[in-house]
């Protein structure tokens, strides 16, 4: 049948054909050389069709193709959004890596928000979790769950994360890591001040945490003189641990990131008790980071200040 569908093979075929119908030959020969005659015309029919059909499909895909122009890319630094680039760096305010921008994640922020969801349905279900609204600055109130996961302080001592160092307390909680160069050093800086600013309330009113995001190398001894560089008091707990326990906790309070570079100077400022949250910059002029943990404390958020402190 291939044989017979191809134009110059089926030319020759149809002009024995109608010679055989039209000349000599029996009467059954000439049926079947008809019945030959219609099938032969039926399939270039059919071939002639999937033909056009696959050329207007090319046709179709070079068109989609023409019309979605490759998208140039942009990369912003997700702590001051108003610094925008071209090309990959760091950010001359804070030190951070820039990253693409969001219309070019929307697909892996998909990924993210659902992987955390998967995160935080796990989380919520072991003993001891809690879940709580954390409002983002001027962005928009989103859930948070936090584990009760077992990590350990500076002393090396076992804790669980949320029994022991969250439950029915005010706490401030950063993330650092201690061969970090560019901002984890003025985070520091930050909690140290606003600790002797607050005082003796710092470990009494108020619990400062500092989580590492990369606890392969954090160990409870690196942490604990990472913080005396700061002179971090009884009221500072510096947070490692096995690295799984430790990225569901980064993963629940939405500090998770693919590189320990990449990390937010983020602040969580928390009350457990009154269930108020909050989340700022955490290279804040001192006032107002101390302004914001009084508010907390006292179980209220002051946006106009949280916004305020948002800008550096």
């Amino acid at each position: 049948m291939k044989k017979l569908l191809d134009p110059k093979n089926a030319a020759k075929c149809g002009t024995r054909i109608l010679r055989v119908i039209h000349g000599r030959g029996t009467h059954a020969t000439r049926c079947k050389a008809l019945v030959i005659a219609i099938t032969l015309v039926a399939g270039l029919g059919v071939e002639a069709q999937a033909q056009s059909t696959t050329a207007s499909g090319h046709g179709q895909s070079a068109q989609q193709k023409k019309a979605s122009p490759e998208l140039s890319k942009s990369y912003v630094c997700p702590m001051h959004p108003d610094v925008k680039s071209t090309k990959r760096g760091k950010c001359p305010k804070c030190g951070m890596a820039l990253r693409p921008a969001p219309a070019e994640t929307s697909a892996a922020a998909s990924a993210d928000s659902a992987a955390t969801a998967k995160n935080e349905t796990a989380a919520g279900a072991a003993p001891g979790a809690t879940q709580v609204s954390a409002s983002d600055g001027s962005r928009s109130t989103r859930k948070m769950v936090i584990p009760d996961v077992e990590v350990l302080d500076q002393n090396g001592n076992q804790l669980h994360f949320y029994s022991d160092l969250i439950k029915g307390k005010t706490v401030a909680i950063n993330f650092i890591f201690t061969n970090c160069t560019t901002i984890c050093p003025p985070l520091g800086a930050t909690f140290a001040r606003v600790q002797r600013e607050m005082g003796d309330k710092v470990g009494r009113d108020v619990h400062f945490i500092s989580i590492s995001v990369d606890p392969l190398t954090d160990t409870p001894e690196r942490l604990k003189a990472w913080g005396a560089k700061f002179k971090a008091g009884a009221g500072w707990t510096f947070v490692t641990g096995d690295k799984q326990e430790i990225n569901k906790l980064l993963n629940a309070l939405g500090a998770s990131v693919a590189r320990r570079e990449e990390h937010s100077p983020t602040v969580i400022v928390g009350n457990d008790l009154k269930g108020v949250w909050t989340r700022t910059y955490g290279l804040a002029k001192i006032s107002q980071m101390v302004g914001l943990i009084l508010n907390v404390m006292e179980g209220k958020t002051d946006e106009s200040l949280t916004k305020e402190i948002g800008k550096p």
